[in-house]
């Protein structure tokens, strides 16, 4: 039968207080709801498919709850849970992207055309379930009370989290219509939960709260984060990569043996997006996992090699995603440079200096040398003293710097500047012994001023 007549069956009227026997004969919601999938998922066109949705979305508006979300009375014997969680696997399918086959995990545009307006629509069929959850608390003939609901709005919210995170961050199967309806739907699940924020949903109240959907939304990730299937839907890795910054200390540590493969996984494609994205996520773990978690199984020793291959890489967005995460990391591997001990030891700062300082000696590309400019100053502010050992090379950088013009904001250069400055700060019982006089500096200063002023 089609929708409107399971809907005729059922008499559906408003919610009552006390629910009348007479809104009970007709099917169970769970045989309603398998013939509603059988629907939707039968050949037919997108217009009966979206007429079939708007149906639903009738069903969730109007429809008493003790028919709805109760397991005992009309419904004994369903296992509800499973019933809603298909149903909504149903749903969220029903909006998917199409399966990409191809190497790059890219798909055209033209694939999307349809997504937003099929994410709107189930959005919708989501948002009405979800709050009529959140308003269910009926106390049924028999005693009991309505459903477990809070049982069946903990197994719902992760994929309905899923769905949510896929069409809310301004990508190409997304528009504006799709994106309000996934954040409105995103915000009643946050409401339907009893939480005050997404990271209270995400992980719960406290550290040793295990209310959290983090680890039920991480094992429906899980299949498709895997190295043969993480390509094969576009927007898993946006997903994975969203939820994953959502989460922040003390949190965090519970799930690094989750969140760790697929983020070294991402960030070691070829395409330099992956790469970027992939770095993101790990700078994310840095900061927010404690250092001894990240050294243990040789974790952070492993981060390390794959972050300084990336050095390599001459893409200057991967450099300035690769710089800021080494020089973190690098405190977690290594004490700080100034409390070394006597005699101070080359270190791994050292090693990434001298292959940045190498790099940009070489450098032509104004993209790419404003990037290590904009990173070097903190890198002279970790070593501190220790930048002693790189002086030679580092004039050499800085007055090479200043000598090319890079734009009227001059950002390579006020950067050099910040370096030069930052060098004399912390290397100036050497710096005169060691550099040349001041004459010269003066001389490469004012050059660099004269050069500024003709180009302004």
């Amino acid at each position: 039968m089609d929708l409107p007549e399971i809907l005729n069956r059922l008499q559906i009227s408003g919610e009552t207080e006390a629910p009348s026997p007479s809104l009970l004969p007709g099917p169970p919601v769970a045989t309603v709801l398998s013939q509603i999938q059988e629907l939707l998922q039968a050949g037919k066109s997108s217009k009966t498919k979206e007429d079939i949705l708007q149906d639903v979305m009738r069903l969730f508006e109007t429809a008493d709850s003790l028919w709805l979300f109760s397991s005992c009375c009309h419904s004994e014997g369903s296992d509800l849970g499973k019933v809603y969680v298909g149903f909504t696997g149903t749903l969220v399918q029903y909006a998917a992207l199409p399966r990409c086959e191809t190497d790059s995990g890219e798909l055209c545009e033209s694939w999307y055309s349809s997504v937003p307006g099929k994410a709107c629509t189930v959005a919708g069929v989501l948002l009405r379930l979800v709050r009529r959850l959140g308003a269910s608390n009926v106390v049924l003939p028999c005693g009991s009370t309505a459903a477990p609901v809070r049982s069946l709005v903990r197994k719902l919210l992760p994929p309905v989290f899923v769905f949510s995170a896929a069409h809310m961050q301004g990508l190409p199967w997304t528009d504006a219509q799709s994106e309000l309806a996934a954040r409105e739907l995103l915000a009643a699940s946050v409401q339907t939960a009893g939480c005050e924020t997404l990271t209270e949903l995400l992980c719960g109240k406290t550290s040793s709260d295990d209310e959290g959907i983090l680890g039920p939304v991480l094992e429906l990730l899980k299949p498709e984060m895997k190295k043969e299937t993480w390509k094969l839907n576009q927007a898993t890795k946006h997903v994975f990569s969203w939820t994953l910054i959502q989460v922040s200390r003390p949190w965090l540590c519970s799930y690094l043996d989750w969140v760790f493969p697929p983020s070294l996984l991402i960030s070691d494609d070829y395409r330099t997006e992956n790469k970027v994205l992939g770095v993101h996520c790990l700078h994310h773990i840095v900061l927010n996992v404690p250092a001894a978690a990240l050294r243990q199984f040789n974790r952070a020793q492993v981060l390390y090699h794959a972050l300084f291959n990336h050095l390599y890489t001459p893409e200057a967005h991967l450099i300035q995603a690769v710089l800021p995460c080494l020089l973190d990391l690098l405190s977690v591997l290594e004490k700080p440079p100034q409390k070394a001990g006597d005699p101070r030891k080359a270190t791994r700062y050292d090693e990434v200096l001298r292959l940045v300082l190498t790099h940009m000696e070489m450098e032509h590309k104004i993209p790419l040398r404003r990037v290590y400019a904009r990173n070097i100053p903190p890198f002279i502010d970790r070593l501190g003293i220790v930048i002693v050992r790189h002086l030679k090379r580092l004039e050499r950088v800085i007055v090479g710097y200043l000598e090319v013009y890079d734009g009227p904001e001059e950002v390579a250069r006020l950067y050099t500047l910040q370096a030069l400055e930052n060098t004399i700060q912390h290397a100036w019982p050497r710096y005169r012994t060691t550099m040349c006089d001041c004459k010269y500096w003066e001389n490469i200063l004012l050059h660099c001023m004269c050069n500024s002023q003709e180009k302004h």
